[in-house]
């Protein structure tokens, strides 16, 4: 048995696969989205207890609700993303509440910087996408000093975005032998991913709301807008968009808690603090 052609055969192509990643991020208009999260860049910032000239870096980004929070604290904030439109709306964002921020062009499995640069590192929704999971994990550990913390907000697996990914997968199917990112919502994984390196970590199960004029039109901002939903859409012929634009409907019927014709829907998370060994 040829071993080394198994072995090949079976180790996904992480580099086409984030340059298609990088696609997707790069279609619609994620900031859209991105913004109405902001309020967990605000919560992770506190839970990391962010202060002033405190040097801190923002992994994956994307429009910089993070970056913006860690920013208002007056930390020296480095904002990292490998998609350039985000890091340009992140910084237009910046820049408009007058806030001092350095954006730069990264992938969050090969972060420029030096070893234990940093005092905290953080990502919200972010680095939770990355295909090769335990390499950016370790970029995570590498850059961020000892004593210094690592924060994450990381969507889990049985809520409401989780089960978005399954429909999804249902119908486009993910790249074979990449793991689920919704795995970052999960004690075990992270255990996997950071015990290594850590000292402490401490999670906390946390709902964010989404909160949209009706589940009609959080359909069409996700369609139009949030990258891997609107290139989901794209894939599919019109008879099998429809059945997956159904499913979705009836998924955000069954986590609706509003009565008024809106919608309201909790979304599991979880916030993590990791205390670099």
């Amino acid at each position: 048995m040829n071993t080394t052609a198994t072995a090949t055969a079976q180790t996904p192509d992480f580099e086409a696969i984030k340059t298609k990643q990088n696609a997707a991020w790069s279609s619609g208009d994620y900031a859209i989205v991105g913004t109405t999260l902001q309020i967990v860049g605000e919560q992770l910032a506190e839970a990391l207890d962010v202060r002033s000239g405190q040097s801190v870096l923002d992994v994956a980004a994307g429009n910089g609700n993070f970056t913006l929070a860690a920013a208002r604290r007056w930390a020296d904030v480095t904002s990292t993303d490998y998609v350039p439109a985000l890091l340009q709306r992140g910084a237009e964002r910046a820049q408009a509440d007058r806030l001092a921020v350095n954006f730069h062009f990264a992938d969050a499995e090969d972060l420029p910087f030096t070893d234990a640069h940093f005092d905290v590192v953080a990502s919200t929704y972010g680095v939770m996408f990355t295909p090769n999971q335990q390499q950016a994990a370790a970029e995570m550990l590498r850059v961020c000093r000892p004593g210094g913390r690592i924060g994450l907000a990381n969507w889990t697996p049985d809520g409401f975005v989780g089960a978005v990914f399954k429909i999804i997968g249902r119908y486009v199917p993910p790249p074979q032998g990449v793991k689920s990112p919704a795995l970052w919502g999960t004690r075990e994984h992270l255990d996997t991913l950071f015990g290594a390196g850590a000292s402490e970590i401490r999670i906390e199960e946390k709902d964010f709301a989404f909160r949209y004029r009706s589940p009609e039109h959080f359909m069409e901002i996700f369609r139009e807008f949030y990258g891997p939903v609107h290139k989901a859409f794209g894939a599919l012929d019109a008879e099998r968009q429809n059945a997956m634009y159904r499913d979705l409907l009836a998924l955000i019927d069954e986590f609706n808690v509003a009565d008024d014709g809106t919608m309201v829907v909790p979304s599991r998370y979880l916030e993590v603090v990791i205390v670099r060994r």
